[in-house]
């Protein structure tokens, strides 16, 4: 037996702040039929597409006390990792590190906090990998 990953829960001091957060960012509902009110304790929010992970902030009393020993990662659906970038800094995410081109042009990706502190990346899209692998392919091999 295997098992799936049903969710991924982040601790916060508010729930319904922090999902109302998060569902521009993601492109996120809450749940049908289940609203996040202020003052719930646990809000989930879930990919209206069925594709992605839902995500459940659940209140605690202590605070963010270091770097998050997990994080997300995201890939933009369409858009470029750059635009992406811009959109959710323009959201109000914190710049916390900038690994652009670590690997050479058009590698790497951004580390942000949101408005707790929570870290996560904004990697490039997969068009944008295929692309760069399919230059790779076509640069002639070194004799």
């Amino acid at each position: 037996m295997v098992s799936f990953v049903s969710h991924v829960t982040v601790d916060c001091a508010d729930a319904y702040s922090l999902a109302q957060w998060w569902k521009p960012v993601l492109g996120y509902q809450d749940v049908p039929g289940d609203p996040n009110l202020p003052g719930h304790e646990e809000c989930m929010i879930t990919d209206p597409e069925g594709k992605g992970v839902d995500v459940l902030f659940v209140q605690v009393p202590e605070g963010k006390s270091a770097k998050n020993r997990v994080h997300l990662d995201l890939r933009p659906r369409a858009d470029l990792r750059d635009t992406e970038i811009e959109r959710i800094a323009a959201h109000g995410a914190t710049v916390v590190g900038d690994h652009r081109g670590i690997y050479g042009p058009g590698s790497g990706w951004v580390t942000f906090a949101d408005p707790e502190g929570n870290e996560f990346c904004v990697l490039r899209s997969l068009e944008e990998v295929a692309a760069h692998e399919r230059a790779a392919a076509a640069e002639p091999a070194d004799t």
